[in-house]
Parts: structure tokens; C-alpha cells; sequence
């Protein structure tokens, strides 16, 4: 097998797109549910659909976007054209935003309510047209058996774009300056967050020469046709073995599982804390900051981890872990009255678990494809996922309504611990990289 070393660099530089993605939905989830309850002055249930009507368009338009990629041919790439396209509409979009709160405050009529929703879901559709092209540039460029550390170092990108907007946000608007404010004025804030993705952008472009990297990858593949699992059915397009099909099929179902399980507990979480033990947002925000705290310390060891053991194990060992964190969180909010030490630590190793999940799935699923169709089932990826985030609120909360508040980590630890099982049937997606011997085991690919 030809010596391969992940270019860090490179990648680092690739993840500035995933950056600016996430930098935006920070800012998104945490402000626009401000301005529609406050503002606009919409009760919990209709914020709540406004809301989730991001997860809804989703589910259609990264398939969408994401095979389009695929077919596009340009100077700049298959993937960069919809980065590009899609961030400056976006930031032209984003910025109608904070004017419209604004002026709705100043002096209100339905129409600038209107205009607000119709620019908001306009703004949605650009934030669509890009997030599987850019998410699908990473294994466009990088080799197969590298893309689990490559995904680590991704995520990682995302999660500093989500540091750098709460930090951004923390400096701005501090409890101090709001609390006595009739109307808070987020235009700083979607200027500053904009700037961040026009420069994330501009350096991407920079820095990044798509089209003769994702050549360079080609060519590799090519000297690696074991790698690949798509097979062509004789009129150029790409088929999958009925094999490696049912690993595709179970793969999705297992990600839609744990996603269901998991984003149950982040949805309901600080509710759930509030009604069980009494606490208040702070504490329940400080448990998911620790669990996030702990993925971002936990993406470059559990990639490296992967690359060593496969991705499959080290995503059923996270499997595991996560299932026994959330019986673990029954048992710690029953016991105690309060939080503590205790539930940190279980939060923390919360955290490590999904990072070991996050990082080696959407690998595993483009895998599965050759180069060409690396955007579809990007979107493939997501739609499972996204799909899992529209319906876990809803089934969470009613069963939460109906037997107990305290149902919330049993059902989340059985959903993940389902998703063990269907990952038992998947028998594809996991390449491994050579065993090093050394630092400088490998050599670079051509940057």
C-alpha cells in the first residue's frame, strides 16, 4: 500500500468552510429564537416551528445541493462554486436580519414581520447550497484511509467557529448590558459574524487550488482501485453491490438512531434539569458545555485512534459509552438533588463518546462511493441525520409529557444502544491507513 501522511495544513485550510458554517448556526440558534419571542412577540410553539423549519428544508436540500456538486465542472471546482455562491448570499441575506428586527421594533407593521420570515427562509435556502459542498470537499482531497483524522480536524474547525461567535457574543451583549434594555440590537453581531465567513471564505480561496488537489486525490485512487467499492455499470455511472449497499443502508439507520438518541437529551436537557432536580439554565449549560468541551479535546486522539483500530470499532466503543452515560444520567438525577462533580465527569466522557461516533461516520458513508458521487452521499448523510433531529423533539417531549420527565436518558440510552445493533450488519466504509512506525513514517502528498 502507497505511504500516505495527512496534511494537516491542508486540511485545517479545508475546514475554514465548515468554520464559518457553524460560526453562522451558533448565531442562528441562539439569536433569531430571541428576536421572533421578543421582537415579534410568537409563543413558544410557533418560535418552535419557525425553528425547525432549518432541519425540514434540510432533509431536501443537501441531497440536493450536495448531487448537484457532483455534477458541476468549473474552474474553481466541483465544490467551491456553491461555497462561494452560497456564503455571499448568505451574508447579504443574514444582514436584512438584524434591519428588519430593528426597524419592527421602531415602528411595527405585519409586513416587516412578513419580510422577516420570507428573508429568513431565503437565507436557509443559501445556507443549503453549500453545507454538504463543503463538508464533501474534505474527501474530495484526501485519500480514503485518512479521512477519519481528517473528519477529527474538521470538526474541530466547526467547533472553534462556534467558540469564536460565543465568544464574540459574551464580549458584545453581557447579561449587564441587556437585562434592562427594551430591545437589544443584534446588527453588531451579524456584521462581526459575517466578516468571520467572508474571511473564512477569502482564505479558502486563497489558499485552496480544489480542482488540481481533488486531481491529485483522483490519481491516487485510481493506483488504489481496492479502495473502491462503487462499481460502473458500463455507461459511466456508478452502482453499489448489494452488499455494500445493505453496510450503506444499516449505516444510515444507525446514525439516525444515535442522532435520535443524542439529540433528544440536547434538546430537552436543560428542561429536563429544570424539572427533575430544580436547577436552572446555568447548571444545564454548563453540563452540555462540558460535553462539548470534552468532544473538541477528544477529535484529534479518537481520529488517530481510528486509524489505528478502524472506524467501526472505535465507533461502537463510542456506541457504548454513550449508552452507559445516558443510564448513567438517569441513575446520577435521581440520586442526587443537585449538580455536581460527578455529573460533569459523566458529561465530559458524554462528549468523548460522541466525538468517537461523529468523526468516523460520515467517513464510513463516502467510502462507500468513488469521487464522483461523494456530494450525494454526503447529503445522504445528512438527510439521516437531520431526519433524526426533526422527529426526537417531538417524540421525546411526548413521551416525557405522558409517562415522565425522567424517561428522557432511557429512551436516548435505547436508541443508541439500537444503533449498536444495526452497526453489527455493516461490513463496509472501513478502511484503515498503514500501521506507522514513526513521525515520519509517510510521505506527504503533493500539496
Amino acid at each position: 500500500m502507497e505511504q500516505m501522511k495527512l496534511n494537516n495544513r491542508r486540511t485545517f485550510l479545508v475546514g475554514l468552510a465548515f468554520l464559518s458554517i457553524c460560526a453562522f448556526w451558533q448565531m442562528y440558534d441562539n439569536v433569531v429564537p430571541l428576536i421572533l419571542r421578543k421582537t415579534f412577540n410568537l409563543d413558544e410553539s410557533i418560535t418552535g416551528m419557525i425553528m425547525a423549519a432549518d432541519n425540514i428544508l434540510a432533509l431536501f436540500l443537501l441531497p440536493l445541493f450536495g448531487g448537484l456538486s457532483d455534477r458541476t465542472s468549473s474552474k474553481l471546482g466541483r465544490r467551491t462554486p456553491f461555497i462561494l455562491v452560497g456564503t455571499v448570499i448568505a451574508v447579504v441575506l443574514m444582514n436584512l436580519l438584524p434591519i428588519l428586527d430593528n426597524s419592527y421594533c421602531a415602528a411595527a407593521a405585519p409586513f416587516k414581520f412578513i419580510s422577516f420570515v420570507i428573508v429568513l427562509g431565503l437565507l436557509l435556502v443559501a445556507m443549503g447550497i453549500y453545507r454538504s459542498p463543503a463538508v464533501a470537499l474534505m474527501p474530495d482531497v484526501t485519500p480514503k484511509p485518512l479521512r477519519s483524522r481528517a473528519n477529527a480536524i474538521i470538526n474541530l474547525m466547526g467547533a472553534v467557529g462556534g467558540i469564536i461567535y460565543l465568544g464574540v457574543a459574551a464580549v458584545l451583549y453581557p447579561t449587564s448590558k441587556t437585562s434592562l434594555l427594551d430591545h437589544v440590537n443584534y446588527q453588531p453581531l451579524f456584521i462581526i459574524v459575517s466578516v468571520i465567513m467572508l474571511a473564512s471564505l477569502g482564505l479558502l480561496l486563497l489558499t485552496i487550488r480544489e480542482p488540481e488537489l481533488a486531481r491529485q486525490n483522483q490519481e491516487l485512487e485510481k493506483r488504489h482501485p481496492e479502495w473502491n467499492l462503487a462499481e460502473d455499470d458500463g455507461s459511466g455511472h456508478e452502482t453499489l453491490p448489494a452488499p455494500v449497499k445493505k453496510s450503506l443502508g444499516f449505516l444510515l439507520a444507525s446514525i439516525a438512531l444515535w442522532f435520535i438518541g443524542y439529540n433528544g437529551v440536547t434538546t430537552w436537557f436543560t428542561t429536563y434539569i429544570d424539572e427533575v432536580m430544580g436547577e436552572g439554565l446555568g447548571g444545564a449549560s454548563t453540563c452540555l458545555m462540558v460535553a462539548t468541551g470534552g468532544a473538541i479535546v477528544s477529535y484529534i486522539p479518537i481520529g488517530m485512534v481510528a486509524s489505528r483500530i478502524g472506524r467501526k470499532k472505535t465507533i461502537m466503543c463510542g456506541i457504548i459509552l454513550l449508552a452507559a452515560c445516558f443510564m448513567g444520567g438517569f441513575v446520577l438525577t435521581t440520586v442526587f438533588d443537585s449538580i455536581n462533580l460527578i455529573m460533569y465527569a459523566a458529561f465530559a466522557l458524554v462528549g468523548l463518546a460522541w466525538a468517537a461516533i461523529n468523526v468516523n461516520s460520515l467517513p464510513m458513508v463516502v467510502e462507500m462511493c468513488r469521487g464522483s458521487d461523494i456530494g450525494k452521499f454526503t447529503g445522504y448523510y445528512y438527510t439521516a441525520s437531520m431526519l433524526a433531529q426533526v422527529i426526537t423533539p417531538v417524540i421525546a417531549g411526548t413521551l416525557m409529557k405522558q409517562i415522565s420527565y425522567r424517561i428522557l436518558f432511557p429512551y436516548a440510552a435505547l436508541f443508541v444502544a439500537l444503533s449498536f445493533v444495526t452497526m453489527l450488519f455493516v461490513r463496509h466504509g472501513d478502511v484503515k491507513a498503514q500501521p506507522r512506525r514513526g513521525l515520519e513514517a509517510f510521505e506527504d502528498m503533493d500539496s
